[in-house]
């Protein structure tokens, strides 16, 4: 009888229906379209009714489990790779005098927020059989290190994504309360011992995640492996031929794929949360670590190798924006030095500049006000619901665009909801998979306000909702801001999904800098590469005015 007396004075109020619309929306938009992928996979062409055809053919044909074991190998190289070059340069940076030490941290963010296929496309410039560097070792009769196969595409992964593992480790290491360390060397350990034995595992949990982003990052890149591969195909590859190429026939084979892709960054996010777990550290960091003074020459061989590992993550960016002014002939000879570039692509190419101004932008709307909200629902609101919430956003976190692309196109190809070649499509694609950077910054920000100031406002007689409009959220405009200009630079940099779901009308920049590479039309593949970087190079600026200077990327 108590329970339904409370049921009746129960009555729904705003925060209620923000739930409901939310998870419904999720639902839609991740829940529906991963299960019909996921319902797909078990059907074949071959057999009638449900089977599983395509996961025995994957795992029996080498075509097919060739491509995963590639995938697997070039992840985990690079994740070893990025952790040997990250976790040094974190500890040099946080420990020592570093000239110039915010300059290279900010280079080192941007050289992460530029889309890797464009780091790829440089090093063809640069290494490429017709690659600038290849041109002057031939001046001698010497043959350039190639960039193609799998050599190329992990050493691009490592240049763009050792700042994961830096951005994390970096962060560990200036909470680490230095009495820890001084303990460890007052016991008589040398330093060496002393990071190896001590600080390490202390950082451990912040370097596996690093890890982890690295991994899943690896694992779900289409542009790199599809320029540099060169017949290396990996898992997004061979998802992109079986569903969306000319001689793509089999779209079943093409979500088992999807699903096989899926469930490896799955295992891997679990067993990083199992082994974090199980080693985690709880510190009070009341004396944060000095930084070390260096001089002279000592000073110089400990800055000059991040200094040259700086310089050739960021060469990239510099290479793409010199050749945007080169105007090529088509047999590939210099004409000279213009802007003859830009204007093709303003002429041209006007529709892919526009489309992606204006689906990020759309998507930055809908990302900051739903971002406000689920912030405020994860941290004030806790509960079943909100743990359903905050899972049903971070999915997309760990689903590869590509899967994400196949995913919207089987669910919303056919009535009652055709969205397949819609601006629609693109918009809701980049919601969902840009959400987390904006709900994760919102949140952190939220967790720091003292809840005092809303309970003020409260008690003053304004209601909780217009205390949430005219206080709360105006108070989380910072956090939220911050991680919304981090989801603009993934929106208007993605290829993944939107060379899943782009038509001719709907095209961006990413896609046709994709497309003009591939055609090896070398000026304007740059001068639009050029765009995306300088738009991001700013874009980063505001999130360090916001942030000032202290970036959460993740």
């Amino acid at each position: 009888m108590k329970g339904l007396q409370n049921l009746k004075k129960w009555r729904p109020d705003f925060w209620f229906f923000t739930k409901v619309l939310i998870i419904a929306f999720m639902c839609l938009f991740i829940v529906y379209p991963f299960s019909t992928l996921l319902t797909k996979s078990l059907f074949s062409t071959k057999e009638e009714g449900i089977t599983l055809y395509n996961f025995i053919r994957f795992f029996t044909k080498p075509y097919y489990y060739r491509a995963l074991l590639r995938s697997l190998e070039v992840c985990l190289i690079t994740v070893i790779t990025t952790t040997i070059i990250g976790v040094p340069i974190a500890y040099v940076m946080t420990r020592y005098n570093v000239p110039g030490k915010k300059l290279l941290h900010i280079f080192i963010i941007m050289s992460l927020m530029s889309p890797p296929f464009i780091g790829a496309y440089s090093w063809i410039i640069l290494l490429g059989r017709n690659g600038l560097v290849a041109k002057f070792f031939s001046l001698f009769g010497a043959t350039a290190p190639t960039i193609y196969g799998k050599g190329g595409i992990i050493f691009v992964f490592t240049l763009h994504l050792f700042p994961y593992i830096y951005l994390y480790t970096s962060g560990a290491m200036n909470s680490i309360d230095s009495s820890l360390e001084e303990a460890a060397e007052n016991l008589g350990m040398n330093k060496l011992r002393r990071i190896w034995t001590v600080t390490l595992p202390v950082v451990l949990p912040s370097i596996l995640a690093g890890c982890v982003m690295v991994f899943m990052t690896c694992l779900a890149d289409f542009g790199t492996p599809m320029l540099l591969g060169e017949g290396y195909t990996v898992l997004p590859v061979l998802v992109y031929n079986e569903y969306m190429s000319e001689s793509a026939v089999n779209p079943y084979m093409a979500s088992a794929l999807s699903v096989i892709i899926v469930t490896c960054s799955l295992t891997v996010l679990v067993f990083q949360k199992l082994v974090v777990d199980k080693r985690n550290y709880t510190m009070s960091s009341m004396r944060p670590p000095q930084e070390t003074a260096l001089h002279g020459w000592k000073r110089f061989l400990v800055s000059a190798p991040i200094y040259l590992v700086v310089f050739v993550a960021f060469l990239p960016q510099i290479v793409v924006i010199c050749q945007s002014f080169v105007e090529r002939s088509f047999s590939g000879m210099v004409k000279g030095i213009n802007l003859n570039n830009y204007r093709a692509i303003l002429s041209r190419l006007g529709t892919n500049i526009r489309n992606t101004y204006v689906f990020s932008l759309t998507a930055i709307v809908f990302i900051i006000v739903v971002g406000i909200l689920v912030s405020y629902i994860l941290v004030r609101k806790k509960g079943k619901v909100a743990s359903l919430i905050d899972t049903l956003i971070m999915f997309p976190y760990v689903i590869p665009g590509s899967v994400l692309g196949i995913g919207l196109i089987v669910a919303f190809n056919r009535e009652p909801l055709v969205l397949v070649g819609t601006s629609a499509i693109m918009i809701i694609s980049y919601i969902i998979r840009k959400l987390p950077y904006t709900v994760r910054s919102g949140s952190a920000f939220l967790y720091q306000m003292d809840p005092s100031v809303e309970e003020a406002s409260i008690n003053l007689g304004v209601s909780p909702m217009k205390t949430f409009f005219t206080v709360t959220a105006r108070m989380m405009l910072p956090g939220i801001m911050s991680g919304a200009v981090l989801s603009w630079i993934t929106c208007i940099n993605e290829l993944s999904s939107s060379i899943m779901l782009y038509s001719g009308k709907t095209s961006t920049i990413a896609v046709a800098i994709y497309q003009e590479v591939v055609r090896m039309s070398d000026g304007t593949a740059s001068a639009l590469a050029t765009i995306l970087t300088l738009t991001t190079i700013v874009s980063l600026l505001i999130v360090f005015r916001l942030t000032k200077g202290k970036v959460k990327i993740v």
